[in-house]
């Protein structure tokens, strides 16, 4: 989310930029534009937590970058917003980062949650789970740990860890690695 919003920083702007769950950022729904990767650990009693991520910022090839989107929002919108260095954008990822663990700390993981479901893309979804032999489910969140939520046709709750399971959104399939 903190990438995402680091694209976003400049007021006024209203580019579509989505989360996919787990860990990538798309422009719509159409096209990636880059993730994250965290690793944590609990050491006497202290969370640590190994954040990498990234995005593309100039570089058109092989889809696209944060500048073409930038560009395209002001063809569609007759706006003039600029395009961003590399160093800018490293700079609006750390200053978002630091105010996305600030709302956190202050307000919880519910609140968290509410700015993080405004910007994903699978309320209430349909999906088939592979692990499940193809049913159906809807999702619904994710739950306290960060894994996906989904509930079947009889409303029982089932959890998709993210580690071994992958998103294919081309085909609404939740499928094993």
């Amino acid at each position: 989310m903190k990438n995402m919003s680091a694209c976003k920083k400049q007021t006024g702007e209203d580019i579509d930029l989505r989360l996919k769950w787990p860990n990538d950022i798309y422009y719509s729904d159409k096209m990636k534009l880059g993730g994250v990767i965290v690793k944590s650990t609990t050491m006497n009693g202290n969370l640590h937590a190994l954040i990498g991520c990234g995005y593309n910022v100039s570089n058109k090839n092989p889809t696209i970058c944060v500048n073409d989107v930038i560009n395209s929002y002001n063809n569609d919108k007759k706006t003039k917003l600029p395009e961003i260095s590399v160093e800018q954008s490293i700079a609006r990822t750390v200053t978002v980062m630091e105010e996305l663990i600030d709302q956190f700390q202050r307000e919880g993981y519910n609140s968290f949650c509410k700015s993080y479901y405004k910007r994903w893309l699978h309320s209430n979804t349909k999906v088939r789970l592979q692990m499940e032999g193809g049913k159906e489910v809807t999702i619904v969140g994710l739950d306290e740990f960060g894994y996906l939520k989904v509930i079947d046709e009889n409303k029982k709750t089932i959890i998709v860890h993210d580690d071994g399971n992958s998103f294919d959104m081309m085909h609404n399939l939740i499928k094993m690695k």
